[in-house]
């Protein structure tokens, strides 16, 4: 994918500033450079290009667990013109979000702290996303739950997944039933080198999700639809 020398510059930092705040406090498990670019910013551009060969409109986006920001902020320094939202619970991984979208001066990202299932009911984020990425946040019934609320009518969720895919799409689909959406594809992510193959499933929101959910908060893990 081409990058301009802004945006490689972009990437360089925040590598450097997640390494060090990582001394600090536990951000993500990776602790050197190369594993980054790898595990971190190579999967999120993946999903970029899954998306983009698919048609899928990004903007506006939200990123749900977004941790560290993966894959939202990767997927904003490469396509700056994207309006996103990082969703994360945890206070000190969304000060760190908050300090990084200030260093990378990007602009249209807000950072939102709380949980998925209260943010979701509130009425600027329900309904009101074209696109929902999620990474390594919950098996899939559980993360349908979480994440099909901010969807507008017509959107869609992007997850990968790597080897309990099968099982994951097998026991989703009483949630897809529930929540008003449908699994439109499966699709292999782009990643070279070693490591665990990943796909992406993506699901599209085919009506408007009953008002009953999300349920209150740690409901949709502890008794999945």
């Amino acid at each position: 994918m081409p990058l301009t020398a802004h945006q490689l510059g972009q990437f360089d930092l925040y590598a450097n500033q997640l390494l060090q705040e990582n001394r600090r406090t536990n951000l993500t498990s990776t602790r050197d450079r190369e594993g980054v670019y790898r595990r971190h910013f190579a999967e999120s551009i993946a999903i970029l290009r899954a998306l983009e060969e698919r048609g899928v409109e990004l903007s506006p986006m939200i990123d749900v667990g977004t941790g560290a920001g993966f894959p939202g902020l990767p997927v904003k320094i490469a396509r700056p013109q994207v309006v996103l939202t990082l969703l994360e619970a945890t206070g000190k991984k969304a000060r760190f979000l908050e300090s990084m979208v200030a260093e990378l001066r990007l602009s249209d990202v807000q950072v939102v702290q709380g949980r998925a299932e209260d943010i979701g009911r509130e009425p600027a984020h329900r309904d009101a996303y074209r696109l929902v990425l999620a990474r390594a946040v919950a098996p899939l019934p559980v993360l349908l739950e979480l994440t099909l609320p901010f969807l507008a009518t017509g959107g869609v969720l992007a997850a990968p997944k790597g080897s309990a895919l099968q099982r994951e799409v097998g026991a989703a689909a009483n949630a897809l039933v529930a929540l008003r959406g449908e699994i439109e594809a499966v699709v292999p992510l782009d990643l070279r080198g070693e490591g665990p193959r990943q796909s992406l499933v993506i699901v599209r929101k085919t009506e408007v999700t009953p008002n009953n959910y999300p349920r209150r908060a740690g409901m949709p893990a502890k008794r999945p639809l």
